[in-house]
């Protein structure tokens, strides 16, 4: 359980460091939104482009893909049902409420529990690819969408999913991973000292929200909060278990890496995309704050349970 207690004081001490230079005055909301966009279009397509054309092509496509998308529709899907037809939230909303239900903390904090806890990084691989190659695609192009005003062509809204910085460097990473081309180390080199600012500015960005921004809750909806919580760390694990063990026939650490990973908290990039597209802020906000709490006595019960 080391690993899961360090993953979290890393994301702790990163987090306080933002709140603390927006207390003194050295980061202002503005300067916030700022690093939000340099994490966004510069310093995270690197850091995919440079993960993702180092991975194993095998790993990535392993069976633990299958229960990693299932477990995300079915999430994605009860908290759009609530949304729409109880909530009453508009699009925008829907689809970052969506994402905050079942997009994990793969990068800073799935990462180190892989290698510590699982012993074996490669189990991030899935869902990583999952994310950015499939599931954040769609929300962009949803978002871009919606923040265009105006109902596009089946071809154009695929344009917008697939054009942002993110999947071009999540695809074309891939694509040099399993053809085998290194990147050569003139642009290999830049692409890590980029890639590098972007968990500790991604964390930093949030940090100075929650200084400066409304206090936690402020959202509108308690209850939304806690039924966006209860979806990303109760249900997507038990759901992931149960394909696991009785749909995919995984047993041991496979069983537990696909469980444990679904019950990581909502990342933390899903507050740089709700402030990009300027939809639902407060809510990934705060659904990051309570799944992050709330995630380390889920992922140790897990363990407990199953490891």
């Amino acid at each position: 359980m080391a690993g899961v207690l360090e993953g979290f004081a890393v994301i702790a001490v990163l987090v306080a460091v933002g709140a603390l230079a927006a207390q003194v005055g050295v980061i202002d909301a503005a300067g916030g939104r700022a690093l939000a966009r340099v994490v966004f279009f510069i310093a995270t397509p690197a850091l995919l482009l440079d993960l993702l054309s180092r991975s194993d092509p095998v790993s990535v496509f392993s069976s633990s893909l299958i229960g990693a998308v299932t477990s995300v529709v079915v999430v994605s899907t009860a908290y759009a049902l609530v949304a729409r037809f109880v909530l009453h939230r508009e699009s925008g909303h829907l689809v970052i409420g969506m994402l905050c239900s079942s997009y994990v903390n793969a990068a800073n904090l799935g990462i180190p529990i892989a290698v510590y806890v699982l012993d074996d990084a490669t189990y991030i691989a899935p869902v990583l690819l999952m994310q950015l190659v499939l599931l954040s695609p769609l929300a962009f192009g949803a978002l871009g969408a919606i923040t265009s005003g105006h109902r596009p062509a089946p071809h154009v809204l695929l344009l917008y999913g697939v054009r942002n910085p993110l999947t071009l460097a999540a695809v074309a990473g891939l694509a040099l991973a399993i053809a085998g081309w290194p990147i050569p180390s003139a642009v290999a080199d830049p692409l890590a000292l980029l890639g590098g600012m972007s968990v500790p500015g991604m964390l930093i960005a949030y940090g100075v929200s929650l200084r400066l921004g409304p206090r936690i809750g402020a959202s509108g909806s308690a209850g939304e909060v806690a039924l966006v919580t209860v979806l990303k760390l109760v249900v997507q694990p038990a759901l992931a278990y149960l394909l696991g063990r009785l749909v995919l026939g995984l047993e041991g650490n496979d069983l537990l890496a696909l469980t444990v990973l679904a019950a990581l908290p909502t990342a933390q990039n899903i507050f740089v995309y709700a402030t990009r597209y300027d939809r639902a802020t407060l809510l990934a906000r705060d659904a990051i704050a309570a799944s992050t709490l709330l995630a380390v006595p889920a992922m140790l019960t897990i363990t407990a349970l199953i490891g």
